[in-house]
C-alpha cells in the first residue's frame, strides 16, 4: 500500500519510491484533507443557517494597530524561531526525516543560528505590519459565524489532537510509565474519540468566547464531521496505520465484491509489521502474516453513508435545533460499537461484559443523542405550542 506518497506516486506515475515525497505521510495528507473537507461543508451550512436567521453576526470596532500586544509580537519572534530552528536542520536529515517524520519535527534537535535569524526576520515584518496599520482608520464590521471557520477548525485541530492524545495514554497507560517523553513526543498513539471530545471542548470554548450559539454550530458541524472521520479512514487504510481487524475467516462463497474488501494484508504498512516481502529492499517492506479485515473501508463506508443522511435531511431540521447533532451523535455510536467487534483492542470488563474503550464510549455517545434527541423535540414542540 501507501505508507508515504512516494509509493503512491508510483503506482500512478511510475516515480521512484523512497524519495523526497517520503517525508509526507499518507495518514497525515488524509487527516489534512479530513479536515479542508470538514472546513467547506461547515462554512457552506453556517451560511445557511445564517441567512435563515438562526445565527447573527456580532459587530465588532476594528482599531488598527490597538489589538496587536507584547504577546502578539513574542508568539510571532517564538513561531519563527521554530520555523528557522527545525526546517534547515530537518532538510539536511533528509533521509531522518523521510523514515521518522514526528521524531525529528518533535525532537529537541535544531539549528539555534537559523532559529535566531528567522525569529527575527518574523518579528521586524510583524512590527512592519503594525505601523501601517496605525495609519488606518477604526471601522466597525459584522463578523458571522462563518467567517470564524478557520480558527474553529484550527481550535478543533489541537483540541483534536490533545485529546486524542490523552485518550491514548488512559488506554495505554504502562507503555507512558515506561516512557512518558517518548509516548507524549510520538506522532502515533491517538484514540479517535479522544480526539472527537478534546475537540468539541476546544471549539465550545472559543464559540462561547465570542458570543456564537453553540446548538446551532453543532447541528452544523454534525456532516462535516463523520465525512471527514470517513476521510481520515481512508488514510488510515492507504498507509496500514494498525486500524485492521482481527485475522478474517475464509472468503465465503456468496461475496461478489473484490476480496481485498473481505481480508487483507496490508503490504507495505507503515508500521512495519508482519513479515518481510520476499525480495523487497524499499524503506517498508512487511506484510501481515495473516490477513486481517480492512475494518477502516468498512468504517468509511459507513461514515459516508450517515454523513449523506445528515446532509440529505438537515434543511427538514433546521427548525429543531440540537436534533441533527443528536443524530450524529446516535448513529456515531451506532457504528463505533459494532466495528469494534472486528478490531483488535484491549476489552475491560463492565458489567460482566467485556467491550473495549471505544464501545465503552460509543454507548455513551448513543445514550447522549438519544437523550438529546429527546430534549431537541420537547423544546421545539413546547415553544410551537406556546
Amino acid at each position: 500500500m501507501y505508507p508515504d506518497l512516494s509509493y503512491l506516486f508510483h503506482d500512478l506515475f511510475g516515480t521512484a519510491r523512497d524519495n523526497w515525497l517520503s517525508i509526507f505521510k499518507t495518514f497525515g495528507f488524509f487527516l489534512l484533507l479530513a479536515f479542508l473537507v470538514a472546513a467547506r461543508l461547515l462554512k457552506w451550512e453556517l451560511e445557511r443557517r445564517e441567512k435563515l436567521g438562526q445565527l447573527k453576526p456580532v459587530r465588532t470596532t476594528i482599531v488598527p494597530g490597538k489589538t496587536v500586544t507584547v504577546y502578539d509580537y513574542v508568539f510571532n519572534a517564538l513561531l519563527g524561531f521554530v520555523i528557522g530552528y527545525k526546517a534547515p536542520y530537518a532538510i539536511s536529515n533528509i533521509e531522518m526525516w523521510k523514515r521518522d517524520p514526528g521524531g525529528v519535527l518533535l525532537s529537541l534537535e535544531g539549528w539555534w543560528w537559523s532559529g535566531l535569524i528567522i525569529g527575527a526576520i518574523f518579528l521586524a515584518y510583524y512590527l512592519y505590519l503594525g505601523r501601517n496599520q496605525q495609519e488606518e482608520a477604526p471601522k466597525e464590521v459584522n463578523v458571522y459565524p462563518s467567517d470564524r471557520v478557520g480558527p474553529i477548525t484550527m481550535m478543533a485541530a489541537v483540541g483534536g489532537i490533545l485529546g486524542a492524545k490523552f485518550f491514548a495514554i488512559i488506554e495505554y497507560l504502562p507503555r507512558f510509565f515506561e516512557d512518558p517523553l517518548g509516548v507524549l513526543l510520538s506522532g502515533d498513539g491517538l484514540a479517535i474519540y479522544g480526539g472527537l471530545i478534546g475537540g468539541a471542548l476546544a471549539v465550545y470554548l472559543y464559540l462561547r468566547k465570542h458570543k456564537i450559539k453553540p446548538v446551532p454550530v453543532l447541528d452544523a458541524v454534525a456532516p462535516s464531521l463523520i465525512i471527514a472521520y470517513g476521510v481520515g479512514r481512508i488514510g488510515c487504510q492507504l498507509s496500514g496505520d494498525g486500524d485492521w481487524g482481527i485475522v478474517a475467516k475464509a472468503i465465503p462463497d456468496w461475496w461478489f465484491l473484490p476480496d481485498w474488501v473481505w481480508r487483507f494484508d496490508f503490504p507495505h504498512n507503515v508500521l512495519g509489521r508482519g513479515e518481510k516481502i520476499p525480495g523487497c529492499d524499499l524503506e517498508y517492506c512487511t506484510r501481515l502474516a495473516e490477513a486481517v479485515y480492512p475494518t477502516s473501508i468498512y468504517e468509511t463506508l459507513m461514515a459516508f453513508a450517515i454523513g449523506g443522511l445528515l446532509w440529505a435531511f438537515r434543511k427538514r431540521l433546521t427548525a429543531i435545533p440540537g436534533l441533527l447533532f443528536a443524530i450524529y451523535l446516535f448513529f456515531n455510536g451506532v457504528e463505533r460499537f459494532f466495528i469494534e467487534f472486528a478490531r483488535v483492542n484491549d476489552r475491560y470488563n463492565l458489567l460482566g461484559v467485556e467491550l473495549s474503550q471505544a464501545q465503552i464510549i460509543a454507548i455513551c455517545f448513543m445514550l447522549a443523542g438519544l437523550i438529546g434527541g429527546w430534549w431537541a423535540m420537547r423544546k421545539a414542540g413546547g415553544q410551537t405550542t406556546t
